[in-house]
């Protein structure tokens, strides 16, 4: 008697043994983020030099590890900033922007990249309207003022964290900058 494999068999075979490959998913470039959360504003680029001391206080008000990165940030001449951060989703780093007020409170959030196969509802405009008004002082703590999203608890509490931790440099080391940018 010979066997002969089904077809469907083989296929079944194949999708079962290939490896799950997330994606990277651009949700929005860098360039737009910057005219959806500071609309009709220029912006001028404000790097800092982050410090061992602002980097160890940024992570113990948000428990962040991944080192912050002071060259991705910009100031409007209102006083508003645009933040790029990095933070680990589950496994992959999300890649989001976050615009501040002249005073320090979140306006948006712009999720940039996320390459995770899962949690990539974070997202959704909803989940992300949480964070709109918060400042350093507020909590921003998952599952206290920020409402979490089955399946995705890694990411909302990373990104949730993050957050937290540019209001916190919003805090220690850019409120006190002149509230006109220097021209270059």
């Amino acid at each position: 008697m010979n066997w002969k494999p089904s077809p469907l068999l083989l296929i079944a075979l194949a999708t079962v043994s290939a490896p799950l490959v997330a994606h990277a998913k651009i949700y929005v470039s860098m360039e737009k983020a910057q005219k959806i959360l500071i609309p009709n504003k220029p912006l001028v680029k404000t790097p800092i030099i982050v410090t061992d001391e602002l980097q160890d206080k940024m992570r113990s008000a948000s428990s962040i590890r991944h080192p912050f990165q002071g060259d991705r940030i910009w100031k409007a001449s209102d006083g508003s900033w645009f933040i790029v951060d990095e933070v680990v989703g589950k496994h992959e780093m999300i890649t989001y922007a976050v615009a501040l007020s002249p005073s320090g409170a979140v306006t948006g959030i712009e999720i940039l990249e996320y390459v995770e196969s899962y949690g990539y509802e974070v997202a959704e405009a909803q989940w992300r309207k949480q964070f709109i008004g918060k400042t350093a002082i507020d909590p921003i703590k998952l599952n206290q003022d920020i409402q979490n999203i089955g399946g995705a608890t890694l990411s909302c509490k990373h990104l949730t964290d993050g957050v937290k931790r540019v209001a916190v440099l919003y805090d220690i080391a850019l409120k006190n900058q002149s509230l006109a940018p220097k021209a270059k």
